[in-house]
């Protein structure tokens, strides 16, 4: 087992971007290449980053914690584009967002132990 895998942050990551694919299949057909693909990408470039980072030096791995703090934040607004359009109903999102706030707080506190 890698020690990235032993994370708490990651593993929710990878639980979050399962949600993430899940929602997204009820996304309509024409919207495979566009929203859903995107929203996908994001989802699992949280758990990506995280990966990435825990073999870089610290400061590089505070670097890639941003970066999987950036991609949680574009789900975050492709979930409300989604909800906006019809796509996701309320109580997904919901879901989505309170997930993506306790990930949000993890990864922060991931930063600032490793003295970011």
């Amino acid at each position: 087992m890698f020690n990235f895998e032993r994370l708490d942050v990651w593993q929710k990551s990878v639980t979050y971007a399962h949600l993430v694919y899940s929602l997204s299949r009820n996304f309509p057909a024409d919207e495979r290449f566009g929203l859903t693909n995107q929203i996908r990408r994001a989802a699992t470039s949280i758990s990506s980053n995280i990966a990435e980072g825990s073999a870089r030096p610290p400061a590089d791995y505070i670097r890639f914690l941003g970066f999987a703090a950036g991609s949680l934040y574009e789900t975050v607004t492709q979930a409300t584009i989604a909800r906006n359009e019809g796509f996701l109903p309320n109580q997904d999102f919901d879901q989505l967002h309170s997930s993506a706030e306790e990930i949000s707080r993890m990864l922060s506190g991931l930063s600032r132990s490793i003295g970011g």
